[in-house]
């Protein structure tokens, strides 16, 4: 199906027109995943929301800006992905969703998040990167369980001091902000094991040689005079260290450098998240 078929059809919303997008996605996938991504849609099919035990939807690349009330019934979903659309703000139905471990928002024009994102205990991964947010969402540090948080490109200056109490959490990755200082608040965050803040501006880095946790710190591209002590072991990525800048991006988010387990990627990367 062309895509200027399918944006035409997209305004339509007709059952048949709605099928048509769906290209006979009739029953649901062994697998329990459905893949919409890059199909023009403004608008999602509500019959995807009759497959209760879905885990996995991916809706990126379209031109979404809200989504069905039905899609609460979902119950079973585990991963998520809203990038690359037009969501102003986060559905709140996204939030009943409380089997979600994986929410990709990247790529959107979000200046917040609803309170009710609390919901989401088991989230361990979320995607924020590249959006409009001058702040990180208090309620981020309320999600307990959160492992991996990606905020990049966004105009963040500083980070919450509740984030140290997201004891689950390794990786922060914050590139292409506006931080002018290193965020203290990591400096109290022992179990992190990840720290990307290339591309801010900041002029001086403390040191995070008593993070114990800490395995990877990329800073480069930033107007410092030091690189950032570190323990014996811990790899630097920026000006004065032994590594050259090499990390992988998408979407304006670095992607994680493989340390002991499989890296997550969004959908469109083509590598199956865990």
């Amino acid at each position: 199906m062309g895509n200027s078929l399918k944006a035409i059809v997209a305004f339509v919303p007709s059952n048949k027109c709605q099928k048509y997008l769906l290209e006979d996605l009739e029953e649901m996938p062994v697998d329990k995943m459905v893949d919409l991504s890059g199909r023009q849609m403004r608008r999602l099919p509500v019959h995807i929301c009759s497959f209760r035990e879905l885990v996995k939807l991916y809706l990126s690349d379209n031109n979404l800006n809200h989504l069905p009330p039905e899609l609460e019934q979902l119950q079973n979903l585990q991963i998520l992905a809203l990038d690359f659309n037009n969501f102003k703000a986060l559905p709140l139905v996204v939030c009943t969703l409380k089997q979600l471990c994986i929410l990709y928002l990247g790529n959107n024009k979000l200046c917040s998040l609803p309170q009710e994102l609390r919901l989401l205990q088991n989230l361990r991964t979320l995607w924020i990167e590249s959006n409009c947010l001058q702040d990180l969402p208090e309620v981020v540090c309320e999600l307990s369980l959160l492992k991996t948080l990606h905020a990049g490109s966004n105009a963040l200056r500083a980070l919450p001091a509740r984030l140290r109490c997201l004891q689950e959490l390794r990786s922060v990755w914050l590139s292409g902000n506006l931080l002018a200082d290193f965020p203290p608040v990591l400096l109290d965050m022992p179990f992190v094991e990840v720290i990307d803040v290339d591309r801010n501006s900041i002029r001086f880095f403390p040191s995070l040689a008593h993070l114990p946790g800490l395995k990877l710190v990329i800073y480069d591209h930033n107007p410092c005079r030091n690189a950032p002590k570190v323990a014996k072991g811990v790899r630097r990525v920026g000006r004065w260290s032994e590594e050259t800048p090499e990390p992988r991006k998408r979407s304006g988010a670095v992607v994680e450098i493989a340390l002991d387990e499989k890296p997550v990627l969004p959908p469109a990367a083509k590598t199956e998240p865990e």
